[in-house]
């Protein structure tokens, strides 16, 4: 199941600080860094099946309070900021959701058993030619 970004931005709450490290007067005066807040339990996107399951895998990223955070401060410029967030939000949403196939089980074929088989007793024979008594 996939989340556009305009579904999720009505339950999205955005918060804006200046950001540390390099960038000289621009992290003296811009407030580029951004802290994307949602509320998982809250939400009205997801079925009660599917927030168990993301409070459940993204339980180290979810507060006590419910709300799953995601700072980002890589970009200059504020916007980018928040379009990297919500691109990191719809990634861990994607991941925390997906259900992988269940393994079908299957047999050897036939020849891989032989040919198994066959590499096996070469490999006897091998040893068996070191050994010292093997002529007796």
């Amino acid at each position: 199941m996939t989340f556009s970004k305009q579904e999720l931005l009505n339950e999205i709450t955005f918060r804006t600080s200046r950001s540390g490290g390099k960038g000289g007067q621009n992290v003296n005066k811009v407030s580029s860094k951004v802290e994307l807040n949602i509320n998982i339990k809250l939400s009205s996107h997801f079925t009660i099946e599917e927030k168990e399951l993301l409070v459940q895998k993204l339980s180290n990223r979810i507060n006590s309070k419910g709300i799953l955070q995601i700072v980002t401060e890589e970009q200059r410029s504020q916007l980018h900021n928040k379009e990297r967030s919500l691109d990191k939000l719809i990634i861990l949403i994607n991941k925390a959701l997906y259900k992988p196939k269940p393994r079908k089980l299957s047999k050897p074929k036939k020849s891989a058993i032989e040919k198994r088989l066959k590499s096996k007793q070469l490999t006897a024979l091998k040893k068996m030619s070191r050994s010292r008594n093997f002529n007796d």
